[in-house]
């Protein structure tokens, strides 16, 4: 007997609802989500959650302990600096070796437009989906689809520990987009690779120094009550 294939929607379904839920910032340090809670908010069984439950912990997002359920991924301060160091790394390589093409160049201004306007609605989510497709139109232009795949769950993973913490106010992301496109339009590589430079610097700057005086409390919580479906 074969075993019966879950339907490729019901998987995605639940994959994005889930990782939603965590980028939104409605999941805690410490609370856990079970695969009964996840089949009952979302009203499918058990079987599509567990498969995306994998995905996400494959993607450095949660961790699952047998019969406990899955947690968000805890890093340390070392941990976040290391991220912080291979993002750079990654991110300027990728500003220099893109193929630059009139596409992509039309590309990253409409992801800046976009961005701009999820700022001024205060829209955190979509805002943070935006800032992850900007980099990642960069990263596909290289052509290295390892490099792009890696560099968007380095990005999923600091967003864990970001989504709470990040100003929407105090952004500066909207104006390094707009400068890095312009250099990379302009065919000045090295200035697009300094202001990619400085653009993950920033950032990095500003969470370390936030998460220096915020410690998290990691205690284990029963599940969220917060309907994760709405």
């Amino acid at each position: 007997m074969r075993k019966i294939r879950i339907p490729d929607n019901l998987t995605t379904l639940a994959y994005k609802t889930i990782k939603n839920f965590i980028l939104e910032g409605r999941l805690d340090e410490g609370s856990r989500l079970t695969e009964e809670f996840l089949s009952v908010q979302l009203g499918i069984s058990k079987s599509p959650i567990r498969e995306a439950l994998n995905r996400l912990e494959s993607e450095g997002l949660i961790h699952i302990e047998p019969r406990r359920g899955a947690y968000l991924r805890p890093f340390s301060i070392k941990e976040i600096e290391e991220l912080y160091d291979l993002r750079e790394a990654l991110e300027v390589h990728a500003a220099a070796t893109a193929r630059v093409t009139p596409e992509l160049v039309g590309e990253l201004e409409e992801s800046v437009r976009r961005a701009q306007g999820y700022l001024e609605a205060n829209d955190k989510l979509h805002y943070i989906e935006e800032d992850i497709h900007f980099h990642h139109l960069i990263a596909n232009a290289t052509g290295n689809q390892r490099l792009a795949k890696t560099l968007e769950n380095l990005q999923l993973q600091v967003w864990l520990f970001r989504r709470k913490t990040y100003d929407l106010s105090g952004s500066t992301a909207v104006s390094l987009h707009s400068a890095i496109a312009k250099a990379l339009a302009k065919g000045d590589r090295d200035k697009a690779q300094v202001l990619m430079r400085e653009h993950i610097a920033d950032v990095r700057t500003k969470l370390l120094r936030f998460l220096a005086s915020h410690p998290v409390d990691r205690q284990p919580k029963p599940e969220s009550a917060a309907a994760i479906a709405e």
